[in-house]
């Protein structure tokens, strides 16, 4: 059986890709169908580089790979253009790529990372960071772009969600029921550690919707060691207010980051995520999660046992978070943290992912021969 993979864009390895590389392992012999590509492959890993990869015509505009989000205006076009020849479609998106087109008939799984937030949810947070003539034809270009993606959706069989909290914006924006599989955290990448210094730490692009900055203030107040790594828009900001007692890296290699939640005291979650695989990296290492009590969050840290939470995103409630761990911290055992995040392995993910689809598609998997378990 002919077997495509479609993910939104190939530019980097984060989450989105983490996933795309487990169902690679699960279909070892599929093509990807992209939006664009970076022409680094080292960027990509190991695993995805291995499938022959497609790509719309956007890939052929100079630079795409830099400047893709800066072309969305045209992927309506460039995905309704591109059409997937295949026995089964199985997409990661959370973007506009499951409105790519295929033959009658063909069955289309989609697991879905997030509707676009930059269509719905948090439209106005994307608006703020754009200058105004950038908002305004962003703006009037919304209607379009929002029906291009409530048509593709139309066109998707089953959706799978990586969270509860997506689960019920599928069912909000989409009108459409969806069964929640989360994503899976490369346990092995993380050194566990029962130890721990004293400093708390962040992982995290630095834009505003991630409120990095509630992190900051709230740190600055209590005057404790706080090490953030990460780049983005709000990067020089931060470090403007930012007091000696935090420390902004920007980008580090993997290294680094590794080596920072294995010796930290505990990981600072401030935003609300469509799920947030950090706070599990984190519990790899063996460290507690303090996060805002939302989002995805919700299902993957254990209140009491492996993190705490703060109900409101200001300052004074982190505050009052952290200084209610640090009175509590026997209370949150290494092993504990290291035990849930096993909960999300990668070997869990693909034998969920099996199930489902031979589930829903008996006569396509049952006999089906897979790559690894």
């Amino acid at each position: 059986m002919d077997v495509s993979l479609l993910h939104h864009w190939l530019v980097s390895l984060r989450g989105g890709e983490k996933v795309l590389e487990q169902f690679c392992h699960l279909f070892p012999s599929a093509d990807i169908h992209s939006l664009v590509k970076t022409k680094h492959s080292t960027k990509l890993g190991s695993i995805i580089p291995n499938h022959p990869i497609q790509t719309t015509l956007l890939d052929r505009i100079p630079k795409a790979e830099k400047y893709y989000k800066s072309l969305l205006p045209l992927f309506p076009k460039a995905i309704g253009n591109h059409k997937v020849k295949a026995d089964f479609i199985l997409s990661s998106d959370a973007s506009l790529i499951k409105g790519m087109k295929k033959e009658n008939n063909v069955p289309h799984v989609c697991y879905c990372h997030s509707p676009p937030r930059y269509l719905w949810d948090m439209q106005e947070e994307y608006l703020s960071t754009m200058n105004p003539v950038k908002a305004k034809v962003f703006e009037w270009l919304t209607p379009y772009l929002r029906r291009f993606d409530l048509e593709g959706a139309v066109d998707v069989d089953h959706f799978i969600a990586n969270s509860n909290y997506v689960k019920e914006r599928i069912n909000r924006i989409y009108d459409r029921e969806a069964e929640v599989i989360h994503p899976p955290v490369s346990l092995d990448d993380f050194d566990y550690s029962e130890e721990s210094e004293d400093f708390y730490f962040i992982v995290a692009a630095l834009v505003p919707y991630k409120r990095i900055d509630i992190a900051v203030q709230a740190f600055n107040k209590l005057g404790k060691r706080l090490v953030i790594i990460g780049n983005g828009s709000e990067k020089k900001q931060l470090e403007e207010i930012a007091e000696p007692n935090v420390k902004i890296m920007g980008p580090q290699p993997f290294e680094v980051l590794k080596d920072h939640y294995k010796r930290c005291k505990a990981f600072i979650f401030p935003g609300v995520e469509d799920f947030g695989i950090t706070p599990l990296e984190a519990q790899a290492s063996g460290k507690p999660v303090i996060a805002m009590k939302a989002g995805g969050a919700l299902e993957t840290v254990l209140e009491g046992e492996t993190g705490a939470f703060f109900e409101e995103q200001t300052p004074d409630a982190l505050m009052e978070a952290v200084e209610h761990f640090e009175n509590n911290f026997d209370e949150f055992a290494p092993e504990a943290c290291r035990k849930n995040a096993e909960k999300f392995s990668p070997e869990r993910f693909r034998k969920d992912i099996k199930a489902f689809l031979i589930e829903k598609y008996p006569s396509y998997f049952s006999d089906f021969e897979w790559g690894i378990d």
